[in-house]
């Protein structure tokens, strides 16, 4: 690998963006490549899907032989809430290999002994979210029911393009939601982006269930970087 080539990976991974070290088997030269960048048609389909599996691999197209070396940043998940669906999924999370942090301005929600050995900041999201904010390798996960709360992270969710933005509530709960969303300039091709109610369709009903549904939810957006198509089933 060159120098360049090194230099431009080290700044995806401080910029926390996915990156492809592209290495071609036949003639020696590599390329790296940034996930959403235009490549050779031919591999794109290649490359689309080493970067949804994380997974570095060999392929052949055409006869000619390419290593994908896939550069990942951490998966994180951000919860807004320290709720008993939090405690739950926090733990889950951080089995599954995701950083996981909860945000949440109650103090009397936010306590260490309630998460133990999870990143917990009892403060106001607008606050938290300045010095740590959230990006593409990032879940959103909104589950206090208070717009006061939740409102700011999941518009600032959207506008910095979370794989993805959850939100708890029933339907009627979420139509409200919207409208206060929109009424705040957000347009309708990102109010879809959220998933309300929250979680996959699983029938989930107490708290560790709901953490389930939600944590299978962001695997699956993670790896295929689309949101399941539930719609009305939920």
């Amino acid at each position: 690998m060159d120098a360049a080539n090194l230099a431009r990976l080290n700044d995806a991974r401080r910029a926390r963006r996915a990156a492809m070290l592209l290495t071609d088997l036949e003639k020696g030269g590599d390329a790296v490549v940034l996930e959403g960048e235009p490549v050779e048609p031919s591999l794109r389909a290649d490359i689309e899907a080493a970067f949804r599996s994380g997974k570095s691999t060999a392929i052949e197209v055409d006869g000619h032989r390419y290593f994908l070396n896939v550069h990942l940043p951490p998966a994180h998940i951000v919860i807004i809430g320290a709720v008993h669906i939090s405690q739950v999924l926090a733990q889950m999370a951080s089995l599954a290999g995701f950083d996981v942090r909860i945000i949440d301005p109650r103090t009397a929600f936010a306590t260490p002994e309630r998460f133990l050995g999870t990143d917990l900041t009892a403060d106001w999201p607008v606050d938290v979210l300045k010095d740590r904010p959230l990006d593409a390798y990032t879940a959103l996960v909104a589950v206090t029911h208070d717009p006061k709360i939740d409102d700011y992270p999941i518009t600032e969710a959207l506008r910095t393009g979370c794989f993805y933005v959850g939100a708890l509530g029933s339907r009627k709960t979420h139509a409200t939601r919207l409208e206060r969303l929109r009424a705040d300039g957000a347009d309708e091709a990102a109010l879809a982006k959220i998933s309300a109610p929250i979680g996959l369709n699983i029938g989930a009903s107490s708290p560790a269930e709901i953490a389930v549904a939600i944590l299978a939810e962001i695997v699956q957006t993670l790896r295929t970087r689309t949101l399941s198509p539930v719609g009305d089933s939920k």
